[in-house]
């Protein structure tokens, strides 16, 4: 992860300054990073994962209300803070309430989200620690990290570390979190069409 600014920012400020580059910045307690480039193994999991829950959103007959956008940037309650998730679904009824989602794709709100996705990278300390605790504290219903390719602490992964699916979801106000690997059946409380093991996410790095 490459540090872009050494200076604290407001939100307002990373948005308006926010570059057409083809880069991904997000930003983190105010100061703006730069997101490592994914791989290619990033990529097929994020893509195969994209689609599995499109065919999940269409078995749910959601496909009129529930979207995945190309890009989004989530703002946390504090407000120092703005994700650009791997994957995000919202709720297209509930991006009225939405005061920046027509202007600059923002999301402000838990109740637009149905779920969060990160698929773990180099920099997999934020997607552990800092957003889990951003989204719990958001409200976001359920977060998934994907962590294929075992990059994780031990604490997380065991010892050997693992590749590990975790399934957070959101239970008086906390995060409840379950893990699956190998065969394992992913259980998602918000796609329950989503009929696939582990291995069958992994196995597409």
């Amino acid at each position: 992860m490459n540090q872009s600014f050494t200076q604290s920012v407001t939100f307002d400020e990373f948005i308006a300054w926010y570059p057409n580059q083809g880069k991904r910045y997000e930003l983190h307690d105010g100061i703006v990073l730069e997101m490592p480039k994914p791989t290619g193994s990033h990529s097929n999991v994020t893509g195969f994962l994209m689609a599995e829950l499109i065919f999940a959103i269409a078995q749910m007959d959601k496909r009129s209300n529930w979207i995945i956008p190309r890009e989004s940037i989530v703002k946390t309650n504090q407000g120092r803070s703005g994700y650009e998730p791997d994957i995000i679904v919202l709720e297209r009824e509930a991006l009225s309430g939405e005061p920046r989602w027509q202007q600059a794709s923002i999301i402000e709100n838990a109740q637009s989200v149905k779920l969060i996705v990160e698929v773990v990278s180099s920099n997999w300390r934020d997607d552990y620690f800092k957003k889990r605790a951003d989204y719990e504290e958001m409200g976001i219903p359920e977060y998934w990290i994907v962590d294929y390719n075992a990059m994780g602490g031990r604490n997380f992964l065991g010892n050997p570390k693992q590749p590990t699916f975790f399934v957070y979801q959101l239970i008086d106000g906390e995060y409840q979190v379950s893990s699956f690997r190998n065969d394992d059946r992913i259980i998602s409380p918000t796609f329950p069409p989503f009929n696939l093991t582990a291995a069958e996410i992994f196995q597409q790095s």
